[in-house]
């Protein structure tokens, strides 16, 4: 029965419009499909709502019946573990937050998610608090690849990209603070959007950093991530049909291009390849300038102030319940003084106007999601490693949250994605290029 999951999230809307399946039937699918998936769905998922998704699969057939078309009546999708539900506590992949009291009302994104008709199958596992770039946890399990269960799924939104890629739901919701919607999105093969931080409420999701937050969701395809983002938006807009023939991509070859492996090296530029005998013109320009950021960040930057700001009065109580490794990079936010935080975002707003300036007449900035393949689960048992790569992995997504953009990955396969980058407020305008570059890639296929 689960073989009936192996679809879109646009072209299922239509199959439950035209009245060829039931909610009901979707929602069975899904509990069926996490059960199957055994550990790797076990490490996925920190919470299930099984009768509840299966009333509200009853509903939704019901309001089907009678011709509702809510973009997303009647399907079953997933949540991070960051995320407020009226009346359960929100744990944000620790333990820590366990002992906090009940949110009082959904977060708006949850309840914009609701009224589209969604049906909330399960919250998602996630790295601690979302500050991690693989994924890791130690209090519920590090999610895997869900067909190479030796391999990290990448973070922080690591169980919503294995319930996408496993085709127990249609979408994942997440949070983007570092690239934690696009890395386990690339690592997992699938679809994943990180739009501007300002265009979609963070309210009622556990914070991370509030200058890099923002939420968005995980999907199969690029028509799907415009239906969530515009549910998530709470605006009906259009995204028009572009010609790749008269797209301008700007690419790098410094900064986000270092060090990459060899099969991701080689996929970017087959594909850079595939576009230009497309008609796309690629334009290669330095971007030197992006090699401050390291040093810019090199005391944690805004994300460690501003996490630092919300545990500072628990952390020294409760330190020992912290993930070791979390609570490492929380504690530098404690030595950021006022006049260095204020430092950081003078150079963050230097970096933007450069950004500006050199991306004014491209339509968008391709490069490599993640600089590397997904590493083995085992070798980030070792803390000096974890660091190593937690920073390779983060490198090229930080880009655009340093410099208050929107991007989108898109897979290439063997755990390697496309990131198709904008400026702020570009969020339609991305969309409308990944939806172009996707249906092009597709026909080579």
């Amino acid at each position: 029965m689960t073989q009936i999951l192996n679809s879109t999230l646009t072209a299922m809307t239509e199959q439950l419009e035209r009245r060829e399946i039931t909610s009901v039937d979707l929602v069975s699918a899904s509990f069926e499909r996490i059960a199957e998936m055994g550990e790797v769905g076990a490490l996925a998922f920190t919470k299930l709502y099984p009768q509840e998704a299966m009333e509200a699969a009853r509903v939704a057939d019901q309001r089907l019946m009678l011709g509702d078309q809510a973009p997303l009546l009647g399907l079953p999708i997933s949540i991070k573990d960051s995320m407020d539900i009226a009346g359960e506590v929100t744990p944000a992949g620790s333990v820590i937050f366990t002992q906090n009291g009940a949110a009082e009302k959904d977060a708006p994104v949850i309840d914009a998610i609701k009224r589209a008709g969604a049906i909330i199958v399960g919250r998602t596992n996630m790295s601690e608090f979302a500050f991690s770039g693989l994924g890791v946890n130690p209090h519920y399990g590090t999610p895997v690849h869900p067909e190479r269960p030796d391999y990290i799924a990448g973070g922080s939104t690591s169980g919503g990209a294995v319930s996408v890629a496993s085709q127990a739901v249609f979408a994942a919701l997440g949070s983007d603070t570092g690239g934690s919607l696009r890395i386990p999105a690339a690592f997992c093969d699938v679809v994943g959007f990180k739009p501007t931080a300002s265009r979609i409420s963070t309210e009622g999701v556990v914070p991370l950093s509030y200058s890099y937050d923002s939420v968005g969701a995980i999907t199969r395809s690029v028509e799907d991530a415009i239906v969530m983002d515009q549910v998530l938006s709470q605006s009906d807009y259009k995204v028009p049909e572009i010609p790749l023939s008269q797209m301008r991509f700007f690419v790098t070859k410094d900064y986000v291009m270092e060090g990459l492996d060899a099969e991701v090296e080689a996929r970017f530029l087959e594909t850079l390849a595939q576009l230009e005998q497309a008609g796309a013109t690629i334009i290669y320009r330095d971007f030197y300038e992006l090699s401050q950021i390291p040093h810019i960040n090199r005391q944690g930057g805004l994300t460690a102030a501003e996490i630092w700001s919300e545990h500072e009065f628990f952390f020294d109580q409760l330190r020992d319940q912290y993930d070791p490794l979390v609570a490492q990079r929380i504690e530098r936010g404690r030595s950021i003084t006022a006049s260095h935080y204020l430092h950081i975002l003078r150079k963050r707003e230097e970096l933007q106007a450069v950004a500006a300036k050199k991306l004014a007449f491209f339509d968008a900035w391709l490069m490599p999601t993640v600089a590397v393949q997904p590493p083995k689960v085992e070798v980030l048992a070792d803390e000096a490693e974890f660091f190593r790569l937690n920073g390779i992995v983060l490198r090229n997504t930080t880009v655009t949250n340093f410099l208050d953009g929107c991007a989108l990955s898109l897979p290439l396969g063997a755990g390697i994605g496309l990131s198709i980058s904008g400026l702020k407020d570009q969020d339609h305008h991305i969309l409308a290029v990944a939806k172009s570059i996707e249906k092009h890639l597709q026909l080579l296929r």
